[in-house]
């Protein structure tokens, strides 16, 4: 009796709990868990000792009666629920064959029907359905693709029949500032441990709950990797390769390495009990056509509320238009070529700071689209506004996705010169490496990295002061990696060799990272002395010459480093064996490299303007 109780009172919590729009999709099977639940009240109540208990006799003609009762019931499924269910899924359709539902339709089943009759009622629906999505609860009936547009419908009734309310939007930017439940320890805990680098996942930065390997051999946290996939990646985020197929291996024996630090430094972790098994069974869906023709439909009312709507209506605009371009390039093309770029601009300007961070980020997640690039640059003020914003943010979200924009757009190699004379922009760029968070500082580093790669910035990078910041940055951990890597890149150019000479902390920064840097730190640093002496004369040579760690550097990192590293390695100490001063001792590195077995190396002359840089960056997506 205890265990029927129970179980009934599970179904009745997950009804409440439950969405409307939800319990409507499930109508059949949870009819069926009612029909259970009865059918074994019916046999408890068959077997039940009522004559042993000593009821009363108004007692027991109760229960007779509901023993009748119960053996007589039916599996029932509520008609006018049926015919609900199966309209929902006719708005499916309607949009699956690129038409728009009936408004009047809309609005009826929404308000009417379904009994939702606010906008956040409206939104706990969509958050709700998203979630399903997530735990792959929907597998089965409907399917997570089809949820996808369901999900889209809402979102798009959302706004045609509840309006726009700036409350949503200002009561969730409040709620942001406020520690997530559940992660105050964890937030304390990690103010005073830093967290190995290898426990953190390479996208978000952040520790993996659920570490898994993907085709290349990268480990990465499932819930990042897999945004990274669904938004249409094909390629490593650290690696550049090609992701030959998307299947998830659950990495344990880190996790279990992960748990055991966290379990000794006292920070919570809690790993997801059942997301390997599900999302291995359940691969991501992809939006059906319903899904996007719905988003199609939503962003043109967002963008005429960005035209014509009040402040407020534009902040809610603004935000949902950040969501929509979260997620895939189809949405992003669309929400694009509707008119949405001109009018996030005049946005970015706005002394709203929750409409500016709003439409800056959406802008981010706008430029990931290739295409998109262009309409962003070619739009009259948008990159200057974009700098703007870097400088004078009123957010610290809004300064850090600024700097991420312009590392997005700096993907294209015609638009890295036009950014880097943006009037502020690399000064902007260097100061948030130098003062930024932990993010925005990799937001910013990385953003610098992509201006070096083109030569003619150079002069520019060192006006700037982005040099210094650089040389900053070596000694921090999580941007080290991307410092040394522009700072080869610079010094490649005369020009950029004396000015990395000229910073007292450059060599002894990079010999740091030489010793105890990423494996590709290691490289990045290596190839940047290498370049320095090559580019910066006599005088750099001196300098790193007479540094005193360097001929026991190079001797670990010719027998400990990658092959890269070990080749560079090996040309510096070359380089070093030319100059008449005998006293270092670079005989030494020459037995050390012999029995490094770099046969290659010995045949390969000087490996003049070889620079392999190699980076672990993606765009952010949020």
């Amino acid at each position: 009796m205890y265990l029927l109780l129970y179980r009934s009172k599970i179904l009745l919590d997950y009804c409440a709990q439950s969405s409307k729009l939800w319990l409507l999709l499930q109508n059949h099977s949870i009819s069926g868990h009612f029909h259970d639940l009865n059918q074994e009240i019916s046999t408890l109540l068959n077997v039940f000792p009522t004559k042993d208990v000593e009821l009363s006799e108004d007692v027991g003609e109760q229960i007779e009666l509901l023993r009748k009762q119960a053996s007589k019931l039916n599996l029932y499924i509520d008609k006018d629920d049926e015919a609900l269910r199966v309209l929902f899924f006719s708005f499916l359709d309607e949009f699956e064959k690129g038409k728009i539902p009936n408004p009047v339709e809309l609005q009826l089943f929404f308000v009417e029907s379904l009994g939702i009759k606010d906008v956040h009622s409206c939104r706990a629906e969509i958050d709700f359905l998203e979630q399903q999505i997530v735990t792959n609860e929907g597998d089965v009936e409907p399917t997570a693709a089809v949820l996808h547009g369901f999900v889209a419908i809402t979102r798009y009734c959302r706004f045609l029949v509840y309006g726009f309310e700036e409350d949503e939007v200002q009561l969730q930017f409040v709620n942001r500032k406020k520690p997530r439940k559940g992660l105050i320890s964890q937030e304390i805990a990690e103010t005073f441990v830093t967290i190995p680098k290898d426990f953190c996942c390479p996208i978000s930065l952040d520790l993996m709950r659920d570490p898994v390997i993907i085709s290349t051999g990268q480990t990465y946290d499932r819930s990042s990797i897999s945004r990274w996939m669904e938004e249409g990646h094909c390629t490593c985020p650290k690696t550049g390769q090609l992701i030959v197929h998307t299947r998830l291996i659950p990495n344990r024996a880190l996790r279990n390495l992960i748990l055991q630090w966290c379990t000794a430094h006292g920070i919570p972790y809690d790993p997801p009990d059942c997301a390997e098994s599900s999302a291995e069974s359940f691969p991501a869906a992809l939006p059906t056509r319903a899904a996007l023709e719905a988003n199609r439909a939503t962003a043109k009312l967002l963008i005429q509320q960005l035209a014509d709507g009040s402040l407020g209506a534009k902040t809610v605009a603004a935000q949902e238009i950040r969501l929509l371009a979260k997620t895939g390039k189809d949405n992003r093309a669309f929400i694009a070529e509707a008119g949405a770029i001109p009018h996030l601009l005049k946005l970015l300007s706005c002394q709203n700071p929750v409409a500016q961070e709003n439409s800056v980020t959406a802008m981010l997640n706008l430029s990931i689209y290739e295409k998109n690039k262009s309409r962003i640059i070619d739009e009259e003020g948008c990159l200057a506004s974009i700098v703007k914003v870097l400088w004078f943010g009123h957010t610290t979200e809004a300064r850090e996705n600024a700097a991420a924009t312009l590392f997005s757009l700096s993907a294209v190699h015609d638009y890295k010169k036009r950014i880097a004379h943006e009037d502020g922009a690399v000064e902007a760029l260097a100061g948030l490496l130098r003062m930024g968070t932990p993010r925005g500082k990799k937001d910013a580093v990385t953003a610098l990295f992509n201006l070096s790669t083109h030569t003619e910035n150079c002069t520019r990078m060192i006006e700037a002061g982005a040099v210094t910041a650089l040389v900053g940055a070596l000694s921090h951990e999580g941007v080290a990696e991307e410092a040394a890597g522009a700072l080869a890149l610079i010094v490649r150019q005369p020009i950029g060799a004396e000015a990395v000479g000229r910073e007292e902390m450059a060599v002894a920064g990079l010999l740091g990272m030489m010793r105890c840097g990423t494996p590709r730190g290691k490289e990045n640093a290596v190839s940047a002395l290498l370049e320095l002496c090559r580019s910066g004369g006599a005088a750099a040579n001196e300098k790193v010459l007479k540094a005193p760690p360097l001929a026991g550097v190079l001797q670990m990192l010719l027998f400990t480093g990658t092959k890269r590293a070990r080749r560079k390695a090996a040309s510096l100490a070359r380089l070093f064996q030319r100059f008449e001063n005998a006293t270092l001792h670079f005989g030494g590195l020459g037995v050390g490299y012999s029995f490094a077995g770099n046969s290659a190396a010995n045949r390969e002359p000087s490996f003049v303007g070889d620079v392999s840089v190699h980076m672990s960056i993606s765009v952010p997506v949020l």
